[in-house]
């Protein structure tokens, strides 16, 4: 399924230590925000990892799922790339 992340994280050692997690995991489409193809146990891993490094006194993250039909009405301006769902196996 498709996941947009959104984070606001106030420590820059905590911000880039996540946005390099997160890179494993999608596309950065802008400085705090990945787009990502993950199930259910990819979501945990990134929910697992956030509850570990962030402080939610002064942190947040955001995940939000968008569905298929929504995808494709996603509207880009400006520079960007726009997410399409590749159809590859790996083995």
């Amino acid at each position: 399924m498709h996941v947009l992340i959104s984070y606001d994280i106030s420590k820059n050692r905590t911000r880039t230590r996540f946005h390099k997690f997160l890179k494993e995991f999608g596309l950065n489409t802008q400085k705090s925000v990945f787009e990502c193809d993950l199930d259910e146990q990819g979501i945990a891993i990134v929910l697992s990892q956030a509850r570990t490094c962030l402080d939610p006194r002064t942190d947040t993250l955001r995940m939000y799922r968008i569905c298929a039909a929504c995808q494709r009405k996603v509207i880009l301006s400006g520079l960007g790339l726009k997410v399409v769902q590749l159809d590859f196996m790996i083995l």
